[in-house]
């Protein structure tokens, strides 16, 4: 046969064996599925093992540094979303998210510690009975003080919250000191160090607290931000800072990557202070919810759940997960609190009234000089 009509037989075969390839993979289209999260707050490799798993999903993956961010940005439209317990609360009241299908979430049936089938997340009774029909747990945490030993010094054992908040409030330190560009956790801090409630609707105290906010910007110029902070305490150029719990784990990676032998990060919970627990749900206006349902259920996969626990460094709702954790961590009252120190703290709550007060407060005090 002449080579020339060989080689027209052999590309009619590859053009044909191609097509009928194109043809067969065409129903097969990859399904996008948006993820909100925060910012350094899945491991690595998460996203990728999702989609070996599930190859009918292409992610995408977005993130914000605060509930207060994400909120506005709603509309937009994801399939999953992470926000923290207190906002969730807002978003069923707001008719933001819609329930779950537990039936499609065995590994959150199997795994989630049932402690948080027991958690008032809201003073409104009857939205605190039917968060877990619209969102589970990812991560928790608590908020507290982390400080470079070498340069601040505590009693030991301390849990007393003037004490502990000083180090960020005491205008005549002239310590380098970071806060949380975050209103809950910034007006929360300010209300606790006066032992108030850090959900407190009462004009006297949150005056005050908006005073020491005030007065801390203007004679400390902490530097405000969320992930940075990490960088700026294991690089040695705060003194202190507020942190949430899992973050100091990231900080002591850090610091030992960095190899700063110098710096002697501690972290220390005020008691009234406050416990998080950011939690996966879905928007309305989620366009893949059997994705969201696949994506859920992935994430609570034990070794799944493990990875980010230690990725992340806050502690995990999955119980198998932290059965495999190093005892030291699964141990430490201000990671897993018992129930004597979660008896101590607080969530936040929200209302309407709550949310426009202290807007004002927070915008008050980033105009502030």
């Amino acid at each position: 046969m002449n080579k020339n009509v060989r080689k027209v037989i052999a590309s009619s075969t590859a053009f044909v064996m191609a097509g009928s390839m194109i043809l067969s993979c065409g129903c097969s289209k990859k399904q996008q599925l948006v993820i909100y999260n925060w910012g350094e707050y899945i491991a690595e490799d998460t996203i990728a093992k999702f989609e070996a798993k599930y190859p009918q999903y292409d992610v995408v993956y977005r993130t914000f540094e605060t509930n207060e961010t994400m909120y506005p940005n709603l509309e937009n439209g994801y399939d999953v979303i992470i926000p923290s317990e207190y906002m969730v609360c807002r978003l069923i009241e707001e008719d933001w998210i819609q329930p779950l299908d537990w039936n499609k979430l065995p590994n959150v049936t199997k795994y989630m510690d049932p402690m948080f089938r027991d958690v008032t997340y809201t003073d409104n009774a009857e939205v605190s009975s039917q968060v877990l029909d619209y969102a589970v747990p990812y991560l928790y945490c608590t908020v507290g003080l982390v400080y470079d030993a070498n340069k601040v010094t505590l009693p030991e054992g301390t849990t007393d919250p003037a004490v502990i908040w000083d180090v960020l409030f005491n205008t005549d330190s002239g310590l380098s000191i970071g806060m949380y560009d975050s209103m809950r956790e910034s007006i929360g801090t300010a209300l606790n160090y006066y032992g108030y409630s850090i959900n407190s609707m009462n004009d006297d105290e949150l005056n005050k607290a908006l005073d020491l906010l005030v007065a801390q910007k203007s004679a400390l110029h902490p530097a405000y931000g969320v992930d940075n902070l990490k960088d700026k305490m294991a690089a040695g150029e705060l003194a202190a800072s507020i942190a949430w719990s899992g973050d100091h784990i990231v900080m002591l990676d850090r610091v030992e990557e960095l190899g700063n032998n110098d710096i002697d990060l501690q972290f220390v919970l005020p008691e009234g202070s406050n416990w998080s627990v950011d939690m996966m749900c879905v928007p309305t206006n989620c366009k893949n919810y059997d994705g969201a349902m696949d994506f859920i259920n992935f994430m609570y996969d034990p070794d799944i759940a493990l990875e980010n626990c230690e990725y992340v460094g806050y502690s995990t709702p999955n119980t198998a997960a932290k059965a495999m954790l190093d005892p030291e961590v699964s141990g430490n009252k201000y990671y897993y609190p018992d129930e004597e120190v979660f008896s101590s703290l607080e969530v936040y709550y929200t209302s309407d009234a709550l949310e426009e007060r202290y807007t004002e407060i927070w915008n008050t005090v980033k105009a502030s000089a």
